[in-house]
């Protein structure tokens, strides 16, 4: 293995801030990471809109920062770089709108690349369409530019018309703050695939599935839900902070040897190579389209099979058990509070 990273990284002292000059950002949503991305370019000195429906419940809010907000069409005939981090499941629809207002040499700018990878979004050919994605919840991407501090960023060029989008995409990383901590060049292809494939297989679906799996079969033996709750989920965070921290060293070392020796030699009884096949079907339904053309499906279906699993999610037992103890520690209440007014609404 080579100590040198196979990726290039981008930091603040790469970036000429000269490409955002006289750019109008539109930043279209102002959700999670809309109104972070928003906010913190705004300080940054970037003219900014927000593109909101007339209906939207974000437009107080928005304008309430001092932020001027129109319709997304009309904010796309005003701007040179247009911001699209409304969800997914609706961008499409947002960039019909958009469409008519994309003129020569505009940037079309995403956090996900999903509808462009995927074929849901074709932008014509005479527009930059790049991505800078932060690696972090939105909320989070707030604070820490709040706090001086930055979050990492993904960063990929899809189309690039001008010759300049590179260099217009890392000047947009860096008003939003991720060029502080770093900023990795990547695909559309790359960042789509592996983040699909991180969210199901680990960071959503595979540690939920865990949690649940774990809890089930320490209740079924007869011990007590509370326990069962505490050692398979709620000691969770603990051991994923410490691997945040430092890796799984890190984690490894900060744990009893018991605790150390009974991971390392059962693990991998549990997520065997059973596992591991499972890990690489989902990725061939990542890569292939399937998952995609599921997902867009069960949208135009209005997303009955969507609903019916959610329901049964909400309805474990585990989610009961949680929220009454979580009920009993007076520092779950006010971490909810805090987090619940940090994060607005998609949009």
């Amino acid at each position: 293995m080579t100590d040198e990273f196979t990726t290039q990284i981008y930091y603040e002292d790469d970036v000429d801030e000269s490409y955002l000059e006289d750019t109008t950002v539109a930043v279209l949503g102002y959700g999670s990471q809309g109104h972070a991305h928003a906010l913190n370019m705004k300080e940054s000195g970037v003219d900014v809109l927000v593109g909101l429906r007339e209906d939207s419940s974000s437009r107080e809010a928005a304008e309430a920062e001092g932020l001027e907000v129109g319709t997304p069409a009309e904010v796309a005939a005003k701007a040179q770089l247009i911001s699209v981090l409304v969800p997914d499941t609706i961008q499409a629809a947002v960039y019909d709108e958009i469409e008519p207002h994309l003129e020569d040499g505009d940037t079309l700018q995403f956090a996900h690349g999903l509808n462009i990878h995927y074929n849901q979004i074709q932008p014509p050919a005479h527009v930059d369409v790049t991505m800078v994605a932060p690696k972090s919840p939105g909320h989070l991407v707030r604070r820490n530019y709040e706090n001086g501090e930055g979050t990492p960023g993904l960063l990929a060029v899809y189309q690039d018309t001008t010759g300049e989008a590179t260099q217009r995409a890392l000047a947009y990383a860096k008003a939003i703050g991720c060029a502080r901590a770093g900023v990795l060049e990547t695909t559309f292809q790359e960042e789509v695939e592996t983040d699909l494939f991180g969210e199901q297989v680990v960071l959503c679906g595979g540690v939920t599935s865990l949690v649940k799996q774990g809890y089930e079969t320490l209740v079924d033996a007869g011990y007590s839900p509370e326990a069962a709750y505490f050692e398979c989920m709620n000691e969770l965070k603990l051991i994923v902070d410490l691997m945040y921290e430092g890796g799984l060293m890190e984690m490894w070392n900060s744990v009893s040897d018991t605790a150390e020796y009974g991971g390392l030699t059962r693990g991998d009884r549990v997520v065997d190579e059973h596992a591991r096949e499972n890990m690489e079907e989902i990725l061939e339904e990542i890569q292939n389209g399937d998952f995609a053309r599921e997902w867009i499906l069960e949208n135009q279906a209005g997303r009955p099979g969507y609903t019916q699993i959610r329901q049964a999610e909400q309805d474990h037992e585990i989610e009961e058990v949680g929220e009454r103890l979580r009920s009993l520690f007076s520092w779950s209440e006010e971490a909810t509070e805090d987090d619940a007014a940090e994060v607005p609404a998609d949009d």
